[in-house]
């Protein structure tokens, strides 16, 4: 199975979002805290990445830069999902990875942006590196997740 980006693992949970009928919406926001969380909790879990985009301390939390700028556009409103015909989920994401990134669904995306970028910025991988709003390495996200599975 090839590797799948970031922007994969943004469609999938926009597009879960979306069949769940949910109220408010994904905002980029709240989409970038879903991509850390995923990601960090993959490194902890299987001991390797689940994309290779790297992840910034930015002033909101953690962001993937190109999935930003992706859906920028959308400011603070719900991005709309795509259409699940355009996005084949089953043949990117193998099922174990559909089961992972559900569970992290399940979680995280049950609060509010908000809320989320609330609960990063309590998180040791955002606070180590939030004054240089530089790349949070893979190693600090896997050794920070390492403590919440445990």
């Amino acid at each position: 199975m090839s590797k799948i980006s970031a922007n994969d693992v943004a469609q999938y949970f926009l597009v879960r979002d979306d069949q769940e009928d949910a109220e408010t919406g994904i905002s980029n926001l709240k989409l970038q805290k879903l991509l850390y969380y995923a990601q960090g909790f993959h490194l902890a879990i299987f001991e390797n990445s689940l994309f290779p985009d790297h992840i910034e301390a930015w002033a909101h939390g953690p962001v993937v830069p190109n999935v930003y700028h992706a859906y920028k556009e959308y400011g603070r409103s719900a991005i709309p999902a795509p259409s699940p015909e355009g996005v084949t989920l089953c043949s990117t994401f193998g099922a174990d990875q559909q089961e992972f990134l559900n569970e992290v669904y399940e979680v995280f995306g049950q609060f509010s942006a908000w809320k989320l970028r609330n609960m990063t910025h309590e998180e040791t991988p955002w606070l180590e590196h939030e004054e240089s709003a530089g790349i949070i390495p893979e190693e600090d996200l896997k050794q920070y997740f390492k403590t919440r599975i445990q």
